[in-house]
Parts: C-alpha cells; structure tokens; sequence
C-alpha cells in the first residue's frame, strides 16, 4: 500500500493481521479449530497457537497459508487484509 508520497506502508503486524482473519473467516464458516485442523491435516494445537492472541509469533510456511485459505475458501488476499 503507498500513502500520499508514494512511500510503501507494510504491515508491521501481518502476523496479528493473518491470525485474526483467520479465526474470523473460520468463524463466518462455522467450523471449529479441530475442524480447519482436519481439513487442512495440521494438528489441533497448531491451528489453537496461530489463532491466539500470544505475543509469541507463530511463524508458517506459504503452503500453510495456502491450506488454510482453500480450507475456508477465502482468497489468500483477504487473509493479509487489514
């Protein structure tokens, strides 16, 4: 994203950002924790850790991200928005 002096703004918390969608895009589905686990063949505790609001910063890979998104059928962009 570019503000009025063409300087690029990042996210300085894309993590907080992607964790938040996705509990949220999780919810809208209807599914529960264990249930985006499933479909996505990541462990429970795993997907509990991404969508906490711990200061420690989960870290994940693109095919991570990606699962989650198919499994939610959101667009990966819709995850990183603010």
């Amino acid at each position: 994203m570019c503000n009025d002096n063409n300087k690029i703004e990042f996210d300085s918390d894309i993590y907080n950002t992607i964790r938040q969608n996705i509990k949220r895009y999780r919810k809208e589905k209807g599914i529960t924790s264990a249930e985006l686990a499933d479909l996505t063949g990541l462990s429970h505790d795993f997907i509990r850790q991404l969508q906490s609001n711990s200061k420690k910063t989960y870290n994940f890979s693109v095919e991570t991200f990606y699962k989650i998104s198919v499994a939610l059928n959101v667009s990966l962009d819709k995850l990183i928005q603010k």
